[in-house]
This record gives structure tokens, C-alpha cells and sequence, in this order.
């Protein structure tokens, strides 16, 4: 069956895609200033909220757009899937913030530093490719930067592991390791959907090239 795509004066489904990435690298930098400068908490985590909400905002965009459209770019499963699956790296970013900020943590831990800044590169490099949806000739820089991502993803589960590790091993305080495991998941959950985007668009290219 044919293929289609959309003309291209309607780039309103890639302008979105787009605003989504760019607004999961502010996120993202958001959280790394927060565990970086441990400061002003309350604030910085509202402001994660924000932006939170703003990814909602452009979800809920791009699933009217597609409920409205008879021609997609790309199927319509996968832009689904795609939109939900960035959404979800933002809410676990989200809730990594939030969850410092209620368990009034008193100084953030060098393993959630170091996951911080892996959910950082993997956004840099989702917007980074994806503007290249926009053009078949540059498929192949997005395969080539999944891989990267995957790798990323592989060195979270690493930090994952040796945080839990020393977690347990380390401290004896049940609500200490307890807050802690939670905010850990919550940063290995974002790196796991961000490792999801890019085998999802790993699958758009191979269908659509």
C-alpha cells in the first residue's frame, strides 16, 4: 500500500513534534540545574511543573491535529505513540522534581547528578534529530543517533544499578532509602522513554525510506 505524505505547506505535525523536544531539553536542564545548584527547590520545581503542563499543552495539540487530519506524515499509531511517549519523559522529569521538593531532601545525591545529566544528552539529541522528519535525506542521521541514545539509556541502567546498590548498602534510614529509590525510578523511567522515542522513530524511518 502507498505511502503518503504530508504536502509540504502542512508542517504542522513536525512544528509540534519539534516544540515537544525543545520543551523536553529545557525541562531537562531544569532538572540538572536542580540538582546541580540544590537551591530555591519550591520554585524550580513548580517551574518543572509549568513546563509539565506545557507539554500537556502541546500533546493535546498534536492528537486534535490527528483526529482531524485525513493525511498523516507518518501512521497514525506511531504519531500517537511518538506524542505520548514524549510526554511521558517530561511527566517522569516532572516527578523527579516534585518528589525532591515533598520529601524536602536536603542535599541531592551524585547518582541523581549523574542521571540528570544522561536525561539531558538523550533530550539534546531528540531535538537534535527531530527536525530531520522533516526530510528523507537525513533519515539516516537519525538512525545513527538512536544508537547513540540507546547507549545513553544503557549508561542510566548502569548509574541505576550502582545508585540502588549503594543505597541499600550505604544507609541504614528506611525513609531515606525509600525517597530515594522513588526519585532514582523516577529518573530511570525518563531515560527508559527516551530510549522508547528513538525506537520509535527508529521504526518510522524503516517504514517510510
Amino acid at each position: 500500500m502507498a505511502r503518503f505524505l504530508i504536502a509540504p505547506r502542512d508542517t504542522k505535525f513536525y512544528d509540534l513534534f519539534e516544540q515537544q523536544s525543545t520543551n523536553l531539553v529545557t525541562g531537562a536542564d531544569k532538572l540538572v540545574d536542580l540538582f546541580e545548584n540544590y537551591r530555591d527547590v519550591e520554585l524550580k520545581a513548580k517551574q518543572l511543573k509549568e513546563l509539565e503542563m506545557q507539554g500537556d499543552t502541546i500533546t493535546h495539540a498534536i492528537m486534535q491535529k490527528l483526529h482531524s487530519s485525513f493525511v498523516t506524515p507518518i501512521d497514525r499509531e506511531d504519531i500517537a505513540l511518538l506524542t505520548h511517549t514524549m510526554d511521558d519523559i517530561m511527566d517522569f522529569i516532572e516527578a523527579a522534581g516534585r518528589t525532591a521538593y515533598l520529601y524536602r531532601v536536603e542535599q541531592p545525591m551524585d547518582r541523581a547528578r549523574q542521571l540528570a545529566l544522561v536525561i539531558a544528552r538523550i533530550t539534546y539529541k531528540l531535538s537534535e534529530i527531530m527536525p530531520c522528519l522533516r526530510h528523507r535525506e537525513q533519515f539516516k542521521k537519525i538512525l545513527e543517533e538512536c544508537v547513540e541514545i540507546n547507549r545513553l539509556e544503557n549508561e542510566a541502567d548502569d548509574i541505576h544499578h550502582a545508585a540502588t546498590a549503594e543505597l541499600f548498602h550505604n544507609y541504614s534510614d528506611a525513609c531515606f532509602i525509600i525517597k530515594w529509590r522513588e526519585i532514582y525510578q523516577h529518573l530511570e523511567n525518563a531515560t527508559d522513554r527516551g530510549e522508547d522515542v528513538a525506537d520509535i522513530l527508529e521504526g518510522v524511518v524503516l517504514k517510510n525510506a
